[in-house]
Order: C-alpha cells, then sequence, then structure tokens
C-alpha cells in the first residue's frame, strides 16, 4: 500500500537572502557590457580587468611585488631618476626598441621594482611577459632531471627562450660552476639570436672597487658580459637600501 503522504510538508526553500548568489558587476550586471550616459555602450571594466589578471598569472610574478608600479617608485638619486626614465621610455616606446636593459646597483635600490613595472606595464599592452628569478630557474632547471617530477628541463626552458619579453632578476646571484655558466650562455645567446628584449637586474658592478670584490664579469664571464653590452643599455644605480627604512617605521 503507498505511504499515506497527506501529512508530509515539503522542504522550503531557503530565502534569496541566504542563497549563494555569484558576485555580480554593479556596473554591467554581469553582460560584460556598461552604458555610458551619453556616450552608449561599452566592454566594461571588470572584463578587463579579469583579462590582465590573467595575463599576470602568465608573467610569474611573485606575490611579493603586487604592489610594484612605476607610479609608487620614488627615486632618492639622479641615477635612480635616470633609470626611471629609461625603463619608463621602454615600456611606452616598445616594441619600437633595439635593446633591453641591464640594471645594475647594489641591494636595494629598486632595480626590481622598475623591471618588475615594465612588465606590468607591457603587459596591459598585451605583450607576452615572463620574470624569473635566476636562482629560481636554475632550481627548477635541476629538479627537472629527478625522475619523480613531470617536468623537463625544455619544459622548463622553452618559455625562458620564446617570451617576447623577460625580466631574469638577480643575474649572477648563483655560484658560477660550469653548468650554471652553461646554462646562461644557452639563454642569452637564444634571446639574443632571437632578438627577443631582456631586462637583466644585478648586485654585481663592472667595477671593482677592491681587490675581494666580485664584479659581473667574475660570475658571468667574459663572453657573455660582452654580449649583454650589445643586448642591453646598462643602467647603473645608486643609492642607500631602501629596505633599511622598515626598521624605523614601526
Amino acid at each position: 500500500m503507498p505511504k499515506d503522504r497527506s501529512n508530509l510538508r515539503a522542504v522550503p526553500k531557503p530565502p534569496p537572502e541566504t542563497m549563494q548568489m555569484p558576485e555580480e558587476c554593479p556596473k554591467c550586471f554581469g553582460t560584460g557590457m556598461e552604458v555610458v550616459k551619453d556616450k552608449g555602450a561599452r566592454v566594461c571594466e571588470c572584463r578587463t580587468l579579469k583579462a590582465v589578471n590573467g595575463q599576470f598569472q602568465s608573467v610569474r610574478l611573485p606575490r611579493r611585488y603586487d604592489g610594484f608600479h612605476f607610479s609608487n617608485y620614488k627615486p632618492q638619486t639622479a641615477s635612480q631618476v635616470e633609470a626611471l626614465k629609461f625603463a619608463t621610455s621602454l615600456t611606452m616606446e616598445y616594441p619600437a626598441v633595439d635593446r633591453g636593459l641591464l640594471l645594475m646597483g647594489s641591494v636595494g635600490v629598486g632595480k626590481t621594482h622598475l623591471a618588475v613595472s615594465i612588465l606590468k606595464g607591457l603587459t596591459e599592452r598585451g605583450f607576452n611577459c615572463l620574470f624569473y628569478e635566476f636562482g629560481s630557474l636554475l632550481k627548477e632547471i635541476q629538479d627537472s632531471y629527478n625522475p619523480n617530477t613531470h617536468t623537463s628541463e625544455l619544459g622548463v626552458l622553452a618559455p625562458v627562450l620564446t617570451a617576447e619579453i623577460l625580466v631574469l632578476d638577480e643575474l649572477g646571484a648563483s655560484k658560477p660552476t660550469d653548468w650554471v655558466r652553461d646554462t646562461m650562455a644557452h639563454i642569452i645567446n637564444s634571446r639574443y639570436n632571437d632578438k627577443k628584449l631582456t631586462i637583466f637586474t644585478t648586485n654585481y658592478l663592472d667595477d671593482r672597487r677592491n681587490e675581494r670584490e666580485e664584479v659581473l664579469e667574475d660570475r658571468i664571464g667574459t663572453r657573455l658580459r660582452s654580449r649583454l653590452f650589445e643586448m642591453c643599455r646598462t643602467v647603473m644605480m645608486d643609492g642607500r637600501d631602501y629596505r633599511k627604512t622598515f626598521d624605523r617605521r614601526g
């Protein structure tokens, strides 16, 4: 016999305010097009931001650099003012440029800040950009030799070699073994031959200030330093280490 369901009550649906609704843009209401008074319809800003955010994910910028922009770089010395000028000019004029930049100076003078700002500007303009800290890149390549990983050396290097614009941060920071120098040579020569724009940063200078101090040529070799002169404009940056100011803020 069928059960008597006359006393069963339907489970009430939760009221609208308790249901999880997807966030909706107040300008376009999810359509992707917003209507601007007296100007008609246009692509909504929310779609532009989503596209840019998707581009930034492929750039591989560390989250630490989320806040780096030209707008908040505060030059403290004449050389930093000059470096900012070169960086902004490259960002605005690319692809009508024939050389990248080698930002050279001691720690904390803003080399990475400017390099990241260039990448963000060019990414927003729609160019294919990539960021790598040189030591991290070497570690990824070394890890690819592990048979338990699902990556290969070619898989790691391919984006580095083919990216339209590459920032290679902290050049020369890793101990200059034969393998390190061979890897550097492969990357630099490949991008040189393919005329790919590259921005380098390094803490090593060209002039030896004392007998114990290493210069960039000691770290990467004479041939590669010579090649960088042709690939990049060398931009010297001096000044105090801005990171030391964090101890005085609290």
